[in-house]
């Protein structure tokens, strides 16, 4: 009879025990993978030299496999709670003032895009809200790309002056008509 006959037999017969005795380390799941594991350690390590006692061996084998195996899933779970001190998302969400003024500031920027001429509007919110290139404005404005260059620029100058200045007025947003009272007062009519 070959070793490898010999072997498998052990194996066979020895294969109940093994999973008992890994059942107590490993979850149930895992336990046909650290078997068959354990059966091709030892066959590997028969081919290299005879082994004497192959049932302590399996044995052995089974059980180091187990403990490595929790010791990886250990260590693959095993975050302290320092590891999420910072939340992957901002889990504070900002106050009604913070919000208030952004839709204000952004109605404001609403408002001095609408004094831009038709033509320059067109370019300069197809590339800061759109993102597209000039490239593409050109094309779909049938302009040339120098043309929406100087528009673009143009619109974002004249935006940025409009917000300055209605932000640097001796009326404040808050004590004047704010652009939102604008847009409602406008909607009542």
């Amino acid at each position: 009879m070959g070793r490898e006959t010999k072997l498998s037999k052990i194996f066979v017969s020895y294969s109940a025990s093994l999973k008992h005795f890994i059942s107590r380390i490993v979850r149930s799941e895992d336990i046909e993978d650290i078997i068959q594991e354990t059966f091709v350690r030892s066959y590997e390590a028969d081919l290299k030299q005879e082994i004497q006692y192959a049932r302590s061996y399996m044995l052995k084998t089974a059980k180091n496999l187990a403990l490595n195996h929790v010791a990886k899933w250990d260590n693959k779970f095993n975050h302290s709670i320092e590891d999420f001190t910072e939340p992957p998302v901002e889990l504070i969400t900002p106050s009604f003032e913070t919000v208030f003024e952004i839709k204000e500031r952004f109605l404001l920027f609403c408002k001095a895009t609408e004094q831009l001429s038709p033509c320059v509007r067109k370019s300069f919110i197809l590339k800061k809200v759109y993102g597209l290139s000039q490239k593409e404005i050109s094309q779909h404005l049938n302009l040339s790309q120098s043309t929406v260059e100087k528009h673009v620029a143009k619109g974002l100058l004249s935006c940025a002056q409009y917000m300055e200045k209605f932000e640097n007025s001796d009326e404040k947003m808050t004590n004047s008509v704010s652009p939102i009272a604008d847009v409602q007062s406008k909607r009542s009519l």
